[in-house]
Formats: C-alpha cells, structure tokens, sequence
C-alpha cells in the first residue's frame, strides 16, 4: 500500500540513501489515477530523487505513457524510468515526448533500449557480466554500435540462460560458480537444482564468463 511505500522511503532518506526505486503499485492492480497518485505522494514524502520502475509482468499493471510523461514534467524529484516493459515502441514514444532518462531493466533488451534513446542498465547479468555492459555502453555512446553489438551477441547465452528459471535464482548460482558470495535464496525462492546449475554452467561458458567452482 502507498503509506507503507512511504514510510520505507523516509526511513531510506534518514538512513542516508542517494535515490531511490519505485515500483508501480502491484497486485490490486490500481486504474493510472491510482498509480499517479502513489508516485506523487512518495514523491512528495522526500526529497530523494526516485526512479519509477515499470515491471507489470512482476506487478500486474503497467505505467501508461501519458502517466509517465506526466509524472516525470510535474514533479521535481521523479527523475528516471527503469524500463521492464518489454515495449520498445512505448518507450520510444515516451523519450520523445518528454525526455525523461530511461534505464532498462531487461538485460536481452539492454542494446535495443540503447538505440531508441536509453542512457544505461539497472541489470541484473550485471552480477556476472558487468565489465562487459560497461564496455558495451562506453562502445556505444564512443559511436562504436559495431564493437556494441558484438558484445550483446557475445552476451546472449548469459541473458537466456539466467532468467531460464527466476532470475535472483540462477544469479546466485552464478555468483557461486564465479566463486563470489552469491549465497542462498530465501523462501519462496528456492535453490537451483543441480540440472539448473549445470546448464546453467554451459550457459555462462557459451557467454565467455570465467568460472572458478
């Protein structure tokens, strides 16, 4: 509920944090009114600049466009959009239109986002692979859309193969692989298999990563 959401990004503000990520309203699926009224009032509740987080395969409903567009032009501390919508066309639309600085949030689409106008990534291969999305990006906006898509070419096993089941699931197995700390899940997230992690393993080597496990 929207009190609760800003409760935690008070208590995010005193404990020093630099921003902070919203996510659309999720579940009870609340008509754009509901959604705009919720972003405005955490947004009023600190002066924290927010990034909206638009997820609804994750929370059921999507920020609309004209919401977007709208939140971002009149309300000073709503200053970025992390896209997981999937809809390269909306959010074309939606740079144009307004300019707001559209991070994506879904690592297969992260050079697609890039070339209708995205400024980076809130990834989650960025765990295992985050050297190479930052060369990917530098290449990019250094011009070079060449060495930029080679690089998501070379990628794509890893962006397949961690979301073949929850993503957070074979992140962690991943980490674990790489000999980093990724530990374990907690319910109701479950451990990956050992299958899983043995594709999983194919996966990260077809991508180029190291592992050490």
């Amino acid at each position: 509920e929207t009190s609760y959401t800003v409760e935690q990004a008070k208590r995010s503000q005193d404990a020093g944090a630099d921003g902070i990520l919203i996510v659309t309203p999720y579940y009870n699926k609340p008509p754009q009114a509901g959604i705009e009224a919720h972003f405005r009032a955490v947004a009023a509740a600190t002066d924290l600049p927010i990034m909206m987080y638009d997820i609804p395969g994750r929370t059921g409903v999507e920020i609309e466009s004209d919401t977007i567009v709208k939140l971002f032009e009149t309300v000073d501390n709503i200053v970025a959009l992390k896209d997981a919508k999937g809809n390269i066309a909306a959010t074309s639309w939606v740079i144009k239109r307004c300019g707001i600085p559209v991070y994506s949030g879904d690592d297969i689409l992260n050079l697609p986002f890039l070339s209708v106008g995205a400024v980076g990534f809130v990834s989650v291969c960025g765990h295992t692979v985050g050297r190479e999305l930052k060369e990917m990006l530098n290449a990019w906006f250094a011009g070079d859309s060449a060495r930029a898509l080679e690089i998501h070419q070379q990628l794509l096993p890893v962006f397949t193969g961690t979301f073949r089941t929850q993503g957070a699931i074979l992140t962690k197995a991943a980490m674990n692989l790489m000999c980093l700390p990724g530990g374990t899940t907690r319910l109701p997230l479950v451990d990956a298999t050992p299958a899983q992690i043995e594709q999983l393993r194919k996966d990260l080597i077809a991508g180029g990563v190291t592992l050490k496990n």
